[in-house]
């Protein structure tokens, strides 16, 4: 990963109906970016506790969103209509946007569902990857990535383990977006 990937800018729409921009994001301390999506069972099992941590983390300044950007003509359960099903149901505290082009889940360099990528004040990347080390159960995590790296990150520290495998599905590509 190289540390001075710095934030793109983007405007995409939310499960709110409102276009959400980087711009609107700026002045937090710290923005986390979920990819993920509805169906993955992986996503599924990380969904509260993404919340958890949007929640914790919110009153220090930190700004969370998702985004899906899969293939819904392969997989019509991540629909944006699924998507708001979705948001209501967990009532999810931040936005959740839709990426149809795959043009910002691209950018980012996303390979999975889930897979966090937490910027710093200044928009450079500063972890990517897992969110624990343990998908399954939430009571069974020995390593919390995603928290330890926002707390270095709020704390303008540098993150030991900037980068971690994150484990997942994989993105469902448009077909003109398929990696090589």
């Amino acid at each position: 990963m190289n540390i001075e990937e710095l934030l793109i800018d983007f405007e995409l729409q939310s499960v709110s109906g409102e276009q959400i921009n980087t711009k609107d994001l700026s002045k937090k301390s710290a923005l986390l970016i979920v990819v993920t999506c509805n169906h993955c069972p992986y996503a599924l099992a990380y969904w509260d506790r993404i919340i958890k941590l949007a929640k914790t983390y919110e009153d220090d300044n930190m700004s969370t969103i998702a985004i899906c950007g899969n293939n819904t003509e392969t997989h019509p359960g991540d629909s944006f209509e699924n998507m708001q099903t979705l948001s209501k149901k967990f009532n999810l505290p931040f936005e959740y946007l839709h990426d149809p082009s795959q043009h910002v889940i691209k950018q980012l360099g996303a390979e999975r569902t889930p897979e966090v990528f937490l910027f710093n004040k200044e928009r450079q990347l500063v972890y990517k990857g897992s969110i624990d080390d343990n998908w399954e159960n939430a009571n069974a995590v020995m390593r919390a990535h995603l928290e330890d790296a926002i707390e270095y990150c709020l704390d303008s520290s540098e993150i030991d383990h900037p980068e971690t495998p994150a484990v997942g599905c994989s993105i469902k590509w448009l077909p003109e977006n398929m990696p090589i």
